[in-house]
């Protein structure tokens, strides 16, 4: 299990819980976006031992309410489970940030129970999921898988995208609330430029087409809001 940060207190990364965030190594995707860059590529970070996560949420029992795993992407460890079972068993709430990407080992998490709330990315319509998650050639289909395990799984998930205006056009939004239309909270990021991202001249939206994609994701996506309003 590579761990590769501690965020000691978040109020905002697990929604409603008082947590901490573990960052975890490496990503099989190479989002120009990605706002933790560092984390992606091996050998660009450093690592920590689990056990010291572990030892550090045992100074925390009673302090926080859970744990927010994230990354990188935290499915690419095969041993997750494991540590997810260790904060369990600690009695911390975890929350699983995923992009989609090991429906299976999504649903494995899911079945034993090791995750109360799941937070998927979903990048973009089909057509440019290859072109938005920096892979060649790249085949969505387990996205589709791991948003079906999640509608299947029995525990509270939100989906969400961060736009892009290089990336993501009002059509491209559309077609990708086509693609995963439901009834589960849906939030709209906007892309913030913190000067690690993998790739450099990258913009945001301004907040008007914010606002009109919120309203073209209406239709399909009835829980849109925009992250921090």
């Amino acid at each position: 299990m590579q761990t590769a940060g501690l965020q000691k207190l978040t109020l905002v990364d697990f929604p409603g819980r008082v947590a901490c965030t573990v960052f975890t190594a490496g990503c099989p995707w190479r989002c120009p976006f990605c706002h933790n860059a560092a984390l992606v590529t091996p050998g660009d970070f450093p690592t920590y031992p689990a056990e010291d996560i572990l030892s550090f949420l045992e100074t925390r029992r009673g302090r926080l309410d859970g744990v927010a795993v994230t990354g990188g992407e935290p499915l690419l460890q095969t041993d997750l489970p494991d540590f997810l079972r260790a904060i369990r068993d600690m009695g911390f709430l975890v929350k699983l940030d995923t992009n989609g990407m090991y429906p299976e080992r999504l649903r494995a998490v899911l079945d034993a129970g090791l995750a109360d709330y799941v937070a998927m990315d979903v990048k973009n319509c089909p057509a440019r999921y290859a072109e938005t998650v920096g892979v060649p050639g790249f085949d969505p289909a387990p996205v589709a898988e791991s948003l079906a395990v999640l509608r299947r799984g029995g525990v509270p998930f939100e989906t969400r995208t961060t736009v892009v205006r290089e990336l993501h056009t009002q059509a491209d939004i559309e077609a990708m609330g086509a693609w995963i239309a439901g009834d589960q909270p849906h939030f709209l990021q906007v892309f913030r430029d913190g000067g690690g991202n993998l790739t450099q001249g990258l913009h945001p939206w301004d907040d008007k087409t914010m606002h009109a994609l919120r309203e073209a994701l209406l239709p399909y996506l009835p829980g849109v809001a925009i992250r921090g309003e």
